[in-house]
């Protein structure tokens, strides 16, 4: 398996980064493949329709919509802003939302983060689950929120507190599990149809299962 493992931040020293950097080598040690990314890798303007129109995806985001593609999980290390999606993310969201068919969809997705604050970003990655989950992402229940995290990390990038690692190293394993089966047990696969913008073969195209 081939997992995308995506810094929402490219700031020189983020915790976020270093949290993403943690979780690409707890992937590699469960067996699969990271691919190791930060935002800043895929350069891109603000959003703008007219833009779009005269010069389509910019390089960026068609770079950022192709290593989506060629992985079959996604986990992404997001900061938080003012207790919600940091904008550089959610804009390359917005332009990756553009692209027919749909990256996102039906693309499982694990969501982590780390702050300073008490409670480690989570706000920030309940706002970030709802333009996923509407693009047909499948994300993980289950989110892992670094607190104190300036503080948290070793000198050798692991986290100091043993409890937190082992929650951590639980998660990643449990979600690549379900990864695993939805990649290699068809008949396990269930398929939330919530974009309107995309073409399905459901009859009913608002959150109906099929």
């Amino acid at each position: 398996m081939r997992v995308l493992v995506l810094a929402g931040s490219s700031r020189s020293g983020s915790v976020n980064a270093r949290l993403a950097a943690l979780v690409a080598e707890l992937v590699g040690r469960a067996g699969a493949t990271a691919d190791l990314a930060a935002i800043g890798d895929f350069p891109m303007p603000v959003y703008d329709g007219d833009t779009e129109a005269e010069q389509g995806l910019p390089p960026g985001a068609l770079a950022l919509c192709e290593r989506i593609g060629a992985a079959q999980a996604l986990v992404i290390a997001s900061p938080e802003y003012n207790a919600s999606v940091p904008g550089v993310l959610k804009n390359a969201v917005d332009w990756v939302s553009r692209l027919r068919p749909q990256p996102f969809k039906d693309k499982q997705a694990l969501l982590v983060s780390a702050s300073p604050s008490m409670v480690g970003g989570n706000r920030g990655l309940w706002a970030l689950r709802v333009p996923l989950e509407h693009l047909g992402a499948r994300v993980y229940p289950d989110m892992f929120s670094l607190a104190a995290a300036h503080q948290a990390f070793g000198d050798d990038d692991t986290l100091t507190d043993r409890g937190l690692g082992e929650r951590l190293a639980a998660t990643v394993d449990s979600f690549l599990d379900l990864v695993e089966a939805d990649t290699r047990y068809v008949c396990l696969q269930r398929r939330w149809y919530e974009f309107l913008g995309d073409r399905t073969d459901a009859p009913v195209t608002s959150r109906a299962q099929d």
